[in-house]
């Protein structure tokens, strides 16, 4: 099956500059800020991966595929404790506190997008096995980062 460039220049080149922009933020010096840039540009570099056999199905790796999704949903609740200073903004606008009930459900929807996308991966056989569940986590992060992140 072939992935339409349109589809992945949709889901792909905005998923990787909002996870490029999280590591790349300001009061990077705030732990805080530093543990949740650190976690998410890891999911940067899992989705690059991901999203390079998306790109180009015939280099589908199964077994690699499942390693990265398996390290996303175990690493997606991470980064939240690290949303708890409200001075440690770094590059999250105001409505991460005021808002906390949509930033929490937006938490929640990227693990269950992670989870879903790891319980498939680890049956998948081809990229059309993982394609939906690849475009819903990328869909949660740009969601969420629509409302609480800052604009760059």
């Amino acid at each position: 099956m072939k992935i339409k460039p349109t589809l992945l220049a949709t889901v792909l080149l905005p998923l990787s500059l909002m996870l490029s922009a999280c590591s790349n933020t300001g009061s990077g010096s705030n732990e805080s800020v530093k543990a949740r840039q650190d976690i998410m540009s890891n999911w940067g570099d899992a989705m690059q991966v991901m999203g390079g056999m998306v790109k180009n199905p015939d280099t589908f790796d199964a077994q690699k595929f499942q390693e990265e999704a398996a390290f996303m949903a175990e690493d997606a609740s991470k980064p939240w404790q690290h949303f708890q200073d409200e001075n440690a903004k770094g590059g999250s606008t105001d409505a991460v506190w005021s808002d906390r009930t949509g930033f929490e459900a937006e938490a929640q929807k990227f693990e269950q997008a992670t989870a879903q996308l790891n319980a498939d991966a680890q049956n998948a056989t081809s990229v059309a096995d993982i394609e939906s569940a690849f475009k819903e986590v990328g869909a949660s992060c740009k969601s969420c980062h629509t409302t609480y992140k800052q604009p760059n």
